[in-house]
């Protein structure tokens, strides 16, 4: 029988808030793309196209109770190893990365898939898995495991970004659950560690990014042009900006790759600090909200599912962000609801739609 407190309790102020991020996104894209003479569908059409189908993903995840996630976790995770391995062997390769299954209207990423993967089953883990003294290394042997084979995978493609990503967002959780004093010590030094010897793992280019993140101006028209020129864009807008589609690096070209990792240059030269302040705080306030969810969900899967997803938005808007003003290595990180990608565009909306399960089930049964 449906409960009318299902429709009483939907979450519109999350959902407006996304709406109008990616509204906001898609209008950047618009003037990101003005310059450019295609003859194909326009990027902010496309772009409009993946978030109208992602809103009814989204809608369609509300009308299936939460809980129910909580026993398809494994088979979820299990299928998007599986076609992490199936893009190792078969995937579609660009600029030098294999990252992509050819679907023929769609180039699917899995390494976006797998960030919900990961998030589902860490969160049934910690649910079924209550310890309020903290949990020990020997009891994070099991979602450690569980962490590494994706991340190995994705590392194989190349594609050290998601990598990352899928680190920070299970830290997260990790730290949400609680750790004993000696576990957080322990982690942090194979943390350090690891790091030394990923180093000597890194493809070469990705060893460039890095050293590039240390002295962009040492090779300016190299492996330092992206940040330099993004440096440039942000700055050059002032307090309020140079006025829609006026902004000079992007709509000379001077920016690269000003549609997808550094959408936000584009929309900071434009609209300058002023409009920069206006996006950074609605990025905030999903934030907030995000947790605001996760305080109210019903039971502890609940919460560790709201957890994971707003801390797969935050890392996301903080590397970009960082990214783009020269402070963290140009990882190739996108904007959430902002950047132009289409598997991008529906994972996001997935996490929302999950995000709005559980809020609108934050009652007791």
């Amino acid at each position: 029988m449906f409960d009318r407190r299902l429709v009483s309790h939907f979450d519109w102020v999350l959902l407006l808030t996304v709406l109008l991020l990616a509204g906001i996104g898609i209008v950047n894209l618009f003037s990101a793309t003005a310059s450019w003479n295609s003859t194909t569908t326009p990027l902010y059409l496309k772009q409009l196209l993946w978030l109208s189908g992602g809103v009814l993903i989204a809608l369609i995840i509300c009308l299936f109770d939460y809980r129910h996630l909580e026993y398809f976790a494994v088979h979820f995770y299990g299928l998007s190893i599986g076609m992490l391995v199936y893009v190792l062997f078969m995937g579609k390769t660009t600029m030098g990365a294999t990252r992509w299954i050819d679907l023929g209207f769609f180039n699917l990423q899995p390494g976006e898939v797998v960030k919900i993967a990961v998030i589902l089953l860490l969160a049934r883990y910690f649910g079924k898995t209550a310890n309020s003294f903290g949990y020990s290394l020997f009891e994070l042997l099991k979602p450690t495991l569980w962490l590494l084979l994706p991340v190995v995978l994705v590392l194989k493609e190349p594609d050290l970004g998601t990598a990352a990503m899928v680190v920070s967002i299970a830290a997260t959780m990790l730290l949400f659950a609680g750790l004993k004093r000696g576990t957080l010590i322990g982690l942090g030094l194979i943390g350090v560690l690891t790091a030394v010897v990923g180093w000597f793992g890194l493809h070469d280019y990705q060893r460039a990014r890095i050293r590039t993140f240390m002295n962009p101006e040492a090779d300016p028209l190299g492996s330092g042009y992206h940040i330099i020129q993004s440096k440039i864009a942000v700055g050059s807008g002032g307090f309020f900006g140079k006025g829609f589609i006026q902004g000079t690096q992007s709509q000379l070209s001077f920016l690269p790759e000003r549609h997808t990792d550094f959408a936000f240059s584009v929309f900071a030269e434009e609209w300058g600090f002023a409009g920069s302040l206006v996006l950074l705080f609605l990025y905030l306030f999903l934030i907030v909200w995000g947790l605001y969810v996760a305080r109210r969900a019903a039971d502890r899967f609940g919460l560790f599912l709201a957890v994971g997803v707003t801390a797969m938005i935050f890392w996301h808007i903080v590397v970009n962000l960082g990214m783009v003003i020269g402070l963290l290595p140009v990882v190739g990180v996108p904007l959430p609801l902002f950047s132009y990608g289409g598997t991008s565009m529906v994972t996001t909306m997935i996490g929302v739609g999950l995000l709005m399960n559980v809020s609108m089930r934050r009652f007791k049964f």
